[in-house]
């Protein structure tokens, strides 16, 4: 039996250091950073924080070609027929041009929270998938400068057995899930560009509190008058050390039709609400529908359960510097 299992293990370490790929920037060979793969059929991966990733034609057996982007680089083609064990991306000059540096403001400022909204229904959560980025709108009303400085991320944990899911001192499921936050400003009622090309990622496991508070204060966002999009974004599951994992992203399932592409599910949960009045919770599919964003209501999405139960609404909330004089 141990001599199966460490076969196994082997030819598992076989296929991941065979086919491990490093993207890089064409200029300064510097690794690109959770870099976007797309297989150009709904599903695909991403890079690591050292811009590494696995794939090989055993583990996607149907794909022949990948679409390489990150922020800041011209999206790349490849076949997979013989990849290179370095990929370079180019960088965008243009793109790169136009970040532009906030001053800090100096004077009198003031701290104001927006609360998160949270609940412990198992059943009023979203399960979240690779492909799905959640972005929630905070208005800039005052017009004031305002600083970012903690996001309030409410989540959900399992109980490891379902029987004891509403014990307060049950075990947990346990997990180890890397995210990715993004900032867009608002283009006419939608996410539009990004506002950061930093990296800003974190890891939430079973341990964590029902609202992860987010520190992002030496990140310096600053909320633009026209408001601004806060997004979430899954990366996948990591090891203890917080490192992502190059596991499948979809699994494979045979029905009457064929093979069906199923998305890998990711712990933990992420509570919606109806508690909300506006609806300023937007989504979409990074992998499909050309990355484009729509708003999370009934007339854009058919068959949703949160929906139909008047769920509209991921409760993020944050706390901020609103400085008195501009």
């Amino acid at each position: 039996m141990i001599q199966k299992t460490l076969l196994a293990f082997c030819i598992l370490l076989s296929t991941i250091c065979f086919g491990q790929i490093t993207i890089q920037d064409k200029e300064t060979k510097e690794p690109v950073s959770f870099a976007t793969i797309s297989f150009g059929n709904g599903n695909g991966l991403f890079a690591d924080d050292e811009g590494k990733f696995v794939f090989t034609k055993k583990l996607y057996r149907d794909i022949d070609s990948l679409y390489i982007t990150s922020i800041g680089y011209k999206e790349l083609k490849m076949v997979t027929d013989s990849l290179p064990s370095v990929i370079t991306l180019e960088p965008l000059a243009d793109q790169l041009q136009e970040i532009i540096v906030q001053v800090k403001p100096k004077g009198k400022f003031k701290m104001r929270k927006v609360k998160p909204t949270l609940h412990e229904d198992y059943f009023k959560c979203w399960l979240p998938t690779i492909e799905s980025e959640i972005a929630v709108f905070f208005p800039n009303e005052e017009k004031k400068t305002k600083q970012i400085t903690k996001l309030y991320l409410p989540i959900k944990t399992e109980a490891s057995d379902w029987s004891k899911r509403k014990r307060s001192n049950t075990k947990k499921r346990s997990f180890s899930t890397l995210f990715k936050i993004n900032f867009y400003e608002n283009n006419e009622g939608f996410p539009g560009d990004i506002l950061s090309y930093e990296k800003v990622v974190f890891r939430v496991t079973q341990e964590s509190e029902s609202v992860f508070e987010l520190d992002i204060t030496k990140n310096d966002i600053f909320i633009p008058k026209e408001g601004i999009f806060v997004a979430i974004q899954i990366l996948g599951y990591t090891d203890k050390l917080g490192k992502l994992l190059p596991n499948k992203k979809y699994q494979e399932v045979k029905t009457r039709k064929g093979i069906v592409k199923v998305s890998t599910t990711f712990r933990p949960l992420l509570p919606f609400t109806n508690e909300i009045s506006s609806k300023r919770t937007y989504i979409k599919r990074i992998f499909l529908n050309n990355n484009k964003w729509i708003r999370f209501e009934k007339k854009n999405i058919a068959n949703n359960k949160l929906l139909a139960a008047g769920l509209n609404n991921y409760g993020m909330g944050m706390e901020m510097k609103v400085y008195q004089k501009n």
